[in-house]
């Protein structure tokens, strides 16, 4: 069983050590799905919505996020990323936003939290920007998507897995 590395010995929070990991290349990738109804949709898609580009400004402000991530996850690493995209897919059979975010390092710790950190922001961004025109939005499915690099490897979800029955 893997320890939660974290914690130290006596079970205390504390920033993990990294200097001894090697530098190598490492990415990774989160989504996050935001669900509306057909006309905010609507407005998003055709670009009529009041305030603006609101999907433009959730790319901006998930890129930001991404570069912030040390100062909202206390025990994260502040790192120097290479390079961070946020991508946006418009789901029209299902009135939902895609937002993909891919984060780039070479460095002696992965880049998942900010991944996380960037389609979470991008999401919510869109929520405040909608939110006036509809109530009923919904973030789902937040997770890491893809990683490569460090010590653990490449690793991908597999939407086929099972989680534990209490947690479903």
């Amino acid at each position: 069983m893997m320890n939660l590395t974290h914690l130290n010995e006596k079970g205390q929070a504390h920033m993990v050590d990294v200097s001894d990991k090697a530098i190598t290349s490492r990415s990774a990738t989160a989504q996050a799905i935001v669900s509306m109804q057909a006309h905010t949709f609507e407005l998003l898609a055709t670009g009529g919505h009041k305030k603006g580009d609101v999907l433009a400004i959730a790319r901006i402000a998930g890129i930001q996020a991404a570069k912030k991530c040390p100062d909202l996850i206390p025990l994260c690493h502040p790192i120097m990323l290479t390079k961070v995209t946020v991508d946006i897919e418009l789901d029209h059979s299902n009135h939902s936003v895609i937002i993909f975010a891919t984060c780039k390092i070479a460095a002696q710790t992965g880049v998942e939290m900010e991944s996380l950190c960037a389609v979470n922001v991008a999401a919510l961004t869109i929520y405040d920007m909608c939110k006036a025109v509809d109530k009923t939005m919904r973030i789902d499915q937040i997770c890491v998507l893809e990683k490569s690099g460090g010590k653990s490897g490449d690793w991908k979800f597999d939407p086929n897995s099972s989680l534990p029955s209490d947690i479903k």
